[in-house]
């Protein structure tokens, strides 16, 4: 008998290549991952392997894997602020663009619901790399982007109830309500989400707002 030829496993790992390059793999990879199978069944391992690299080679990018759940999020963070930027800039009636970025808001969570869920519904797990996190300075960045058009319609004498700060907090955790309910209870019978977002904004704002 001829001699065996060893395992193949190695040759199914990539090549080294663009360090920026493989961390946007490592990142999209473990995205699916943390989507698919949660953050707590995701690990380095399974990362490495959907990559095709090692496990060693991914902590050459990464200190584990909180750190690039921290990373992916604070991605996801800066699209979100992006569009509340754009949109508050706009000139448009402020009402208008408040639902506009309660809209993307909560298109946003649905997108990243692991995103979602590190940044307001739990106590972001803990890494050991040193740098900084900067999660929470862009919530607030984006929280302060919406709440500084809800200001206009106050200042407009436009609010029926509340002042600009309440006004703000009520919507928003309205819709933050309905975003972690239908994220964390995906058996629930829930109805069409289009028309369940459009009723919760409507509903709100028509009740808030003097037209």
């Amino acid at each position: 008998m001829g001699t065996v030829a060893p395992a193949t496993r190695k040759t199914t790992r990539k090549a080294k290549g663009d360090g920026h390059l493989r961390r946007a793999e490592i990142l999209a990879a473990a995205e699916r991952i943390f989507v698919a199978e949660g953050y707590e069944g995701a690990t380095i391992r399974k990362i490495a392997d959907e990559v095709g690299v090692s496990s060693t080679a991914l902590y050459m990018h990464f200190a584990d894997k909180a750190c690039i759940l921290h990373e992916i999020v604070e991605g996801t963070l800066n699209e979100l602020l992006r569009s509340n930027t754009e949109i508050a800039a706009k000139p448009l009636d402020p009402v208008v663009r408040t639902r506009m970025m309660l809209d993307a808001y909560m298109r946003w969570g649905f997108e990243h619901p692991n995103a979602y869920h590190l940044v307001y519904c739990a106590t972001p797990p803990a890494s050991t790399d040193p740098s900084p996190d900067r999660t929470s300075d862009l919530a607030r960045e984006c929280y302060e982007a919406f709440s500084g058009v809800v200001k206009e319609v106050a200042a407009a004498g436009r609010l029926r109830i509340g002042d600009a700060d309440t006004a703000a907090q009520a919507i928003w955790t309205a819709c933050h309500g309905l975003v972690a309910l239908v994220i964390g209870r995906p058996t629930f019978e829930w109805a069409d989400r289009e028309e369940l977002m459009g009723v919760t904004l409507d509903g709100m704002l028509h009740g808030l707002v003097i037209d």
